[in-house]
């Protein structure tokens, strides 16, 4: 690189920083002249002519690379890249991504130095914002994850574990007046046992919740004497004072205090959000129209072409947009219209009924397989029941004690719940039955799912009740199936139909679109969408034959799901339940490539990288920054590595190198099929015609231990 280019450049950093909006004309004003080649001038040829050239290149659109480059025309190895708007990345590359350690630059000042992945800021790095803030520790996909520190600007410090850019674990944070606390956190607030040392030597040694005291405790005053108790901010009669052989009196002290003024001395700090990460943002390695160049994926000959669905395997050219909600809605006229109005005024009668406070356990009579309430709704109403307008019925309401403390556990308001199920909107009943027969309805909000069931499966839900409590109450991240309420409508009439249904979470309950959608069981026998491939949308829901991905989770993550699907397959193994499948939902990060299958190749951009953010382009919604709170299974950052397939029955692809930035959803569904005769029959039927290790229907332990291998096959760690 000449002297005259890089004194110029260095020029040109300082000056884009104080005025990023005239960026773009600056500098290709000011390399106008220089002899440096402009990219629409590049030959392929000569780039085709060695694997690592250095170049020197400046873009259409202002942004200057200088550095390593091969000839899938992209950086790899050691180059600087300089955008328009006055970031910057100098640092190590890698097929056209910010891979290894290197050093990004904002124009605000802030920058970040340490390791970058798949150009994410992920591994050991230090940020330093703009107001001074400084972080230095682990970070996991721009999030601070793991062991870390924060100083800030005011001369607060906090040390210890993040989780998902927040304090979360054990932690000590240092307030600039002296005071310091030391214990547990949860979501970026004391939670859990910790201890509070004022400046003044009073402490508060107990329990905490969402940043303040509250369980057992003691606070201590520097003399010894101390309040010990129960501690709330309503709780304060709970709190006995004892007093030290010190002169001075505290027992007119009042321990709410504690909430009104000690800790109003110890707001945490918030740290300075960052506006664009460095996946965000766009590069331009650019043919002559100034768009991205495109290379096909290279496949293994031995696998191109085979066993593939053009459709499936590719996410296509979606658009950012929320997808369609699903279903017809039911209004006047509809012939289970006045089957919702039924359900709707059951539900409220039933929700709305007087019940004890938030039990923590419940009696073993609860479960009781009897313990049902039958109520009838007369149009003209009655002593307990209002008047409406649809026929005379009865409600019958299952164990109802048992699910109104399951929906206190899943933390599911009563009056929220009532909204969604019996508002004013109406239901949506989904455009066809499943392959049991059994019609599905959504809530206008898309919170919960209604599905109507056999007698079969009602009993077998009755039956696993007392266990499937305790699991929900002893696992609170479990990937098992919500269930909210257990009832049936009886109408009147010749007929005296009986329709039993159950209300569900909707595992989809997002805003961020769902553009791929799978229901995973592991066997291959019949699983392969049976739709042409001109109708599959986002909302066609595929199988195990289509699927053509590997999903890699970080290693916190997948541990995680690792011991949870282990434990649910426990679980339901003890119940004898079989036949349920993963349902997992695929939320691509969009990307300004477009992507599309044609003769067995998969264009990409020349790096062959995968799909990222651009916050010019993109709903805010699936900015990480912005997302709804991660947890298992909702909203949870990934890799999609794409597969193919030797040959049409592999149920696992041989995975290509090329990935998607995405976001996963995913449950356990399906959990109230018992190995009944029936399936007993279908397995020794069946196991006469195909591999009986093919088919679905087989015993709970062997289904248990065949979904947990091809669970963890498609599912790995993300190394």
């Amino acid at each position: 690189m000449s002297k005259d280019f890089a004194g110029i450049l260095k020029s040109w950093e300082v000056k884009v920083k104080k005025s990023p909006a005239s960026a773009k004309k600056r500098a290709v004003g000011m390399f106008a002249t220089m002899s440096v080649a402009h990219v629409d001038e590049e030959s392929c040829e000569t780039e085709a002519a060695a694997e690592l050239v250095h170049v020197e290149k400046i873009f259409s659109n202002g942004d200057i690379y200088m550095g390593q480059w091969v000839v899938e025309n992209c950086p790899h190895g050691s180059g600087k890249y300089l955008w328009a708007d006055g970031c910057m990345y100098f640092g190590e590359w890698w097929k056209g991504r910010m891979n290894g350690r290197g050093k990004f630059s904002w124009p605000s000042g802030a920058t970040y130095e340490g390791r970058f992945k798949n150009c994410y800021m992920d591994g050991e790095g230090t940020f330093t914002g703009s107001l001074n803030h400084t972080y230095k520790g682990c970070w996991v996909m721009n999030k601070k994850h793991g062991k870390g520190s924060m100083s800030y600007a005011n001369g607060d410090h906090y040390e210890g574990d993040w989780r998902k850019g927040l304090y979360d674990g054990e932690g000590s944070y240092n307030w600039n007046s002296g005071h310091r606390y030391t214990g547990q956190w949860k979501k970026g607030k004391m939670s859990g046992n910790g201890i509070m040392v004022w400046a003044n030597g009073n402490r508060f040694d107990g329990s905490w919740e969402c940043g303040f005291p509250k369980g057992n405790g003691a606070f201590t005053f520097e003399d010894g004497s101390y309040y010990l108790g129960v501690w709330g901010k309503d709780q304060k009669e709970h709190v006995k004072f004892y007093p030290s052989n010190s002169t001075v009196a505290h027992d007119d002290w009042d321990p709410n205090q504690l909430f009104l003024f000690e800790m109003s001395e110890c707001v945490v700090y918030a740290a300075e959000s960052v506006s664009e990460y460095p996946s965000d943002k766009v590069f331009s390695w650019s043919s002559s129209d100034g768009k991205h160049k495109k290379q096909p994926v290279r496949m293994n000959s031995k696998n191109e072409n085979k066993g593939r669905r053009h459709s499936i395997d590719t996410f296509g050219s979606y658009e950012l947009k929320k997808t369609q909600k699903q279903g017809v809605t039911i209004c006047k006229g509809h012939k289970n219209y006045e089957l919702m109005l039924n359900l709707q005024l059951g539900i409220r009668h039933s929700v709305g009924r007087p019940g004890s406070p938030k039990p923590v356990d419940l009696k073993p009579t609860v479960f009781d397989t009897k313990e049902k309430l039958w109520t009838r709704f007369p149009p003209e109403g009655s002593k307990h029941t209002p008047p409406h307008q649809s026929c005379d019925f009865k409600f019958k309401d299952y164990c109802p004690s048992v699910f109104r403390t399951l929906r206190n556990l899943f933390n599911v308001d009563s009056v929220d719940y009532m909204l969604s199920i019996c508002g004013n909107e109406a239901l949506r009943e989904l455009s066809s039955p499943g392959k049991s027969g059994c019609f599905f309805y959504m809530t206008s909000d898309n919170k919960y799912m209604i599905k109507t069931m056999k007698k079969a499966e009602v009993k077998v839900l009755r039956r696993m009740l007392p266990a499937y409590f305790q699991h929900m109450k002893s696992y609170e991240n479990t990937l098992v199936t919500k269930f909210f309420g257990l009832h049936c409508v009886k109408l009147s009439g010749s007929s005296q139909r009986k329709v039993r249904f159950v209300v569900m979470g909707n595992l989809f309950c997002t805003d961020v679109p769902i553009n791929r959608r799978f229901d995973l069981k592991g066997s291959s026998h019949g699983r392969i969408t049976d739709k042409p491939e001109s109708e599959i949308d986002a909302n066609t829901t595929l199988k195990d034959l289509d699927l053509n991905y590997i999903f890699r989770l970080q290693k916190d993550e997948f541990q995680e799901f690792y011991r949870q699907v282990n434990t649910d397959c426990k679980f339901l193994e003890q119940e004898r339940i079989m036949d349920y499948s993963l349902l997992v939902g695929i939320s691509v990060q969009a990307c300004n490539q477009d992507f599309s299958a044609d003769e067995g190749n998969i264009e990409l951009d020349s790096g062959g990288s995968s799909p990222r953010v651009s916050s010019a382009d993109t709903d805010a919604s699936l900015d990480p920054t912005r997302w709804a709170p991660i947890r298992l299974g909702v909203n949870m950052p990934a890799r999609v590595e794409l597969t193919v397939r030797s040959h049409e029955n592999q149920l696992v692809g041989e995975p290509t190198q090329e990935f998607y930035n995405a976001i996963l959803f995913f449950g356990i569904i399906d959990i109230l099929q018992d190995y009944d005769i029936s399936k007993k029959l279908e397995h020794a039927y069946k196991a006469f015609q195909y591999n009986p290790t093919s088919i679905s229907a087989v015993d709970p332990i062997q289904y248990s231990k065949r979904f947990r291998d091809f669970i963890f096959r498609v599912f790995k760690e993300d190394g």
